[in-house]
């Protein structure tokens, strides 16, 4: 793993600490973790230059490290500290060269605890390059195809290297700056890097993070809290049999519901009968046939910005009472900076389920009432009406509810994934 007939390990020159040389034929200088001395590999480790003060980056990854990425053994070489500064905010990341002696030199990148993947991209595009200059003066955002995928701009950074350790194929410098314009497709990213001295044209992707970490012996300290621009969408082993089953109850429910509506067959009992409050409390009876079904008692009242409690009593043809029921009825109105408003209703039902068929007799009465803003009665009359042959579907409609939220909960899952995917893009649609 070493450059053919070269050393395997070499001291420092300027500290005397022992640096493995694991990088092979493409390595050009080799830094000094210990003391940043900057060594040249192409002229027997003469020292370059010493970078001072550099403030280690926190990563989990060490140079010496091997492990497999797609069935590839690499070996991490070196190590740089990335930062980016825009607005007043400042981003940090770490960039690990990779070199494999049968597919050569990569990148393994940490951050915000995800990893991953970064190769040279050497297929050719359409068009070729994304530049600044396209971004900035573009109306929508910029494409690039390679033949098998599409990529969409997603952001344009400066960073900077503020780390350097280990062996490296070029000459990195503290402080050296370099513009990328990033482009996206749903499983990788390209990036497109301008140093001033040169361009290249770079292909990142997710890696399995518990397997690459695993393989490198490596341990984090954390874990991602949040969504990586290239972080593919996890089903889970049940998604789509839930997703797919919560749609056919849903649909099964609202079927059910729609048919046991269809079926009712109401049929008036009690003609609306309208009494004054004076008049209170009353008496109505009326004939029950049909105790399969649901009846039901409306109450129709003129309230207006007030409100009334109802008491109801009803009877059974044995004389038995069969419930005992108080209802508040309001309704209000106005108007306000929004417009107008309304809240409430002037009627309410009761429903109920007549245990045998017969004559039932309901007592009526207004027991409290009250006004609101600009109202001076709350209310005068009350109408009642009676009805049986009702149908419930109260019960398929909170079935119908809930499988269709759990339906849209599992349907959202990756049109939110992707939503938090792209939060990070810097495209904005300007009028």
């Amino acid at each position: 793993m070493t450059r053919l007939g070269g050393p395997k390990a070499i001291n420092c020159p300027s500290c005397a600490a022992g640096l493995d040389v694991l990088g092979g034929g493409r390595v050009v200088v080799q830094i000094c973790g210990y003391c940043g001395t900057e060594l040249d590999a192409l002229d027997d480790y003469k020292v370059l230059r010493t970078f001072a003060d550099m403030e280690r980056p926190e990563t989990p990854f060490k140079i010496g490290m091997q492990g497999k990425i797609d069935a590839v053994e690499y070996t991490i070489i070196g190590t740089l500290g990335m930062m980016e500064r825009w607005h007043g905010m400042t981003w940090r990341w770490v960039d690990h060269q990779l070199y494999s002696p049968t597919h050569g030199y990569a990148w393994l990148t940490f951050e915000n605890d995800h990893v991953i993947f970064t190769r040279r991209f050497r297929r050719p595009l359409t068009p070729a390059w994304m530049s600044t200059r396209w971004v900035e003066s573009s109306e929508s955002p910029p494409v690039v195809y390679d033949g098998r995928e599409r990529y969409k701009y997603y952001e344009t950074s400066t960073s900077e290297i503020t780390f350097a350790e280990g062996e490296f194929t070029w000459v990195p410098n503290i402080g050296d700056k370099a513009t990328t314009v990033t482009a996206m497709s749903d499983a990788h990213m390209l990036g497109f890097t301008d140093t001033g001295r040169e361009r290249e044209v770079e292909r990142s992707r997710y890696l399995p993070q518990d397997e690459t970490f695993t393989s490198f012996g490596a341990k984090p300290e954390y874990l991602p809290n949040r969504v990586h621009p290239l972080q593919p969408f996890e089903a889970g082993k049940n998604h789509a049999f839930l997703r797919n089953t919560t749609l056919a109850f849903t649909v099964l429910a609202l079927v059910g519901m729609i048919f046991v509506k269809g079926t009712e067959a109401r049929r008036v009992v009690l003609d609306s009968q309208t009494f004054s409050i004076s008049e209170l409390p009353q008496e109505v009876s009326f004939e029950i046939s049909d105790t399969a079904k649901l009846s039901g008692l409306t109450f129709v009242t003129d309230v207006d910005n007030s409100w009334a409690w109802l008491e109801v009593s009803l009877y059974g043809p044995d004389g038995a009472p069969l419930f005992e029921a108080g209802r508040e009825v309001g309704f209000y109105h106005g108007r306000d900076a929004d417009g107008r408003w309304t809240e409430g209703s002037p009627s309410t039902t009761i429903l109920f389920r007549a245990k045998q068929a017969g004559t039932h007799t309901a007592e009526l009465d207004v027991t409290e009432q009250g006004t609101w803003i600009g109202a001076t009665t709350a209310i005068t009359r009350l109408s009642v009406s009676a009805d049986e042959g009702r149908s419930s579907s109260f019960w398929l409609l909170l079935c119908t509810g809930l499988f269709g939220l759990l339906f849209l909960w599992k349907a959202a899952k990756p049109i939110l994934h992707k939503k938090a995917r792209w939060r990070g893009t810097d495209w904005t649609d300007e009028d």
